[in-house]
């Protein structure tokens, strides 16, 4: 995978809740697919180009391999080191790591970009995403309509002609956000973003509001319906897809990362299968009434107590 903090592995120390749905990933599948995320903050087409990353995927590339490309957020930027133009430098790039990825004898699937919350009429002024976490939550309550509406112009557009014109998977990872958040509405799409108000979470003392980075939550929804995007346009895909109830890993790709906490918020009286990524886990004690299946990867394990 290749994209920019949307997509990305963040930290997960100290009960950080930022992730990129990108890190959720490795829970919607079987152990068969192994996700390899490189997507890094703040990246454009171009500065992920420029900084080496793309060449270090390359190298990587082997026959079979599927390299999911996400960009356009700080393609639109106006700094030199970022910004390219759709129609133009953005499509040569996202045609670039196509055409690269297919002389490997990998398979390119090419996604625009996801939506940024965004209710205002005129979305606030924003030349850098990555700002937003230094933004405070202010209780003050926005001028807000009722309808999502676009901040990305042709840098949406754009990856479908690339992929139209190259003949190459592609997934609208927009319109899928886009639905979501719509759906959701003005206040429960805050469910998916860095929103947190002063002492809901101890690494965020101040609280955010930041409408474009997803949460714990907001990671794991567009991720599930994503990969559900990925397995209807790649068939050999489908049957590796899976969706757990609960996914516990102790590197933050999953939902939980306390397996008792996990069991716990389960419901009794219903059939609940919870996904262990990795890690060594002691038997969580499971309340008589709770129907718990417990499905270990491959990376985790039980550890015994003697």
């Amino acid at each position: 995978m290749i994209g920019d903090s949307t997509m990305a592995n963040k930290p997960y120390d100290n009960e950080k809740p930022e992730r990129g749905w990108g890190m959720a990933l490795q829970g919607f599948f079987t152990d068969d697919i192994i996700v390899d995320n490189h997507a890094v903050n703040g990246r454009s087409s171009k500065s992920f180009i420029d900084e080496g990353r793309w060449q270090v995927v390359c190298d990587k590339i082997k026959p079979g391999d599927y390299v999911i490309i996400q960009f356009g957020h700080n393609d639109e930027k106006p700094k030199e080191d970022r910004h390219t133009d759709p129609g133009s430098t953005f499509d040569a790039n996202l045609t670039k790591f196509i055409t690269e990825t297919r002389e490997r004898g990998g398979i390119p699937i090419l996604m625009n970009a996801v939506v940024r919350r965004n209710f205002e009429v005129k979305a606030a002024a924003n030349d850098d995403d990555e700002k937003l976490r230094d933004t405070q939550f202010t209780g003050q309550v926005k001028k807000e309509g009722t309808v999502l509406i676009d901040t990305h112009g042709d840098y949406i557009i754009a990856p479908r002609n690339v992929a139209s014109a190259t003949n190459t998977i592609f997934v609208d990872a927009n319109k899928v956000t886009h639905d979501l958040e719509q759906g959701l509405g003005v206040e429960g799409s805050k469910k998916l973003h860095m929103w947190f108000k002063p002492g809901e979470n101890p690494s965020i003392p101040k609280g955010r509001e930041d409408n474009t980075h997803y949460n714990v939550y907001g990671a794991h929804v567009v991720a599930g319906l994503l990969v559900d995007e990925i397995a209807k346009v790649v068939p050999a895909l489908r049957k590796y897809v899976r969706h757990y109830d609960y996914i516990v890993a102790s590197d933050g790709k999953g939902n939980y990362m306390d397996l008792q906490k996990a069991v716990d918020d389960a419901p009794y009286g219903k059939k609940t299968v919870i996904r262990i990524l990795n890690g060594e886990w002691k038997k969580p004690r499971v309340p008589k009434g709770k129907k718990i299946k417990f499905s270990l990867s491959q990376n985790a394990k039980w550890v015994y107590l003697i």
